[in-house]
């Protein structure tokens, strides 16, 4: 390992974003990769799994943990989802809570703030989307969140554009304890290409789907073909619970399918580089969400 030295000791540890649905996490993941590793939708609740992103920062590796958005569960999957974002900041060495700044303190802002308070472990405090609020606001708010002594550092950033984003990384990484790097230096992310083809398309489901539909659907790579001139053939199969939800994701004639297949292959071709060959199919599971194995599947814990 190049960044290895006697005079320059290796620090390596866990960064969990936190944040309400919609901060900005996984926007913010993404820009610290340089390339897409979350999936990102004006939709609240995208992002079902915690997701890792590893990066370098001179001697140290920040591990960074994308985690689902925090709020007051209602279902399974909900409770599930805000379970997995508490426990990546519980297992973290480093918390950084994402704040919408253009929204403030909402419920969820709070409902979060306090349980940090409680676990008695400091946090650092990201103000995102100051691009989209003027300065005094930006400094009230500030003030507003520190004065609960969670915060041990505030900064503001915009994860669209980048702004203040790199201004963090020396404070994190000097957060992190010292010790051997845990991932090979060019090591991106955890997530297997089964995985991230799949969410690549549920990705496109939400963009192009309205209301609910997208929530209670899922998407699953059921086969893998490496073909000898270098493409892949992936087969996906998209989970619904009735089959008036199958209908709507087929459209009429299929139209929403095809359009949802043919984004899906775009994206996926432009980050790998290579030719892919993405056939969806559309089944209904009724009660997926209450299914063990597809929670596992997902990485989320099933509960009682």
């Amino acid at each position: 390992m190049a960044a290895e030295t006697e005079a320059t000791p290796t620090r390596c540890g866990y960064i969990a974003l936190v944040g309400a649905p919609n901060a900005g996490k996984s926007t913010l993941m993404n820009r610290l990769m340089g390339t897409k590793v979350s999936i990102v939708t004006p939709k609240v609740q995208t992002t079902r799994t915690r997701i890792i992103g590893v990066l370098v920062q001179g001697a140290a590796q920040l591990v960074f943990v994308d985690t689902p958005g925090i709020f007051a569960p209602r279902r399974r999957m909900e409770r599930a989802m805000v379970a997995a974002a508490w426990s990546g900041a519980a297992d973290a060495d480093v918390v950084v809570l994402l704040v919408d700044a253009e929204r403030g303190i909402t419920e969820d802002v709070r409902r979060i703030v306090e349980g940090l308070k409680k676990s008695g472990r400091p946090a650092v405090l990201a103000l995102n989307k100051i691009d989209a609020v003027r300065r005094d606001s930006l400094l009230a708010l500030a003030d507003t969140l520190n004065r609960d002594g969670v915060f041990s550092k505030i900064y503001m950033i915009s994860a669209l554009t980048g702004d203040g984003v790199t201004d963090m990384l020396p404070a994190l990484a000097a957060k992190l304890p010292a010790g051997p790097w845990l991932y090979p230096e060019d090591h991106l992310t955890d997530m297997n290409d089964r995985l991230f083809a799949a969410e690549m398309t549920r990705e496109q489901l939400f963009l192009k789907l309205r209301q609910e539909l997208p929530y209670a659907l899922t998407v699953e790579s059921e086969e893998w073909e490496e073909r000898k001139d270098g493409s892949v053939a992936i087969r996906q199969v998209i989970f619904v619970e009735r089959e008036s939800q199958r209908a709507i994701v087929l459209g009429k004639g299929g139209v929403t399918i095809k359009s949802v297949g043919a984004a899906a292959r775009q994206e996926l071709e432009a980050l790998w580089e290579r030719r892919v060959h993405l056939f969806l199919f559309v089944k209904v599971r009724e009660k997926w969400r209450d299914d063990p194995e597809r929670y596992r599947e997902m990485g989320l814990d099933f509960g009682d």
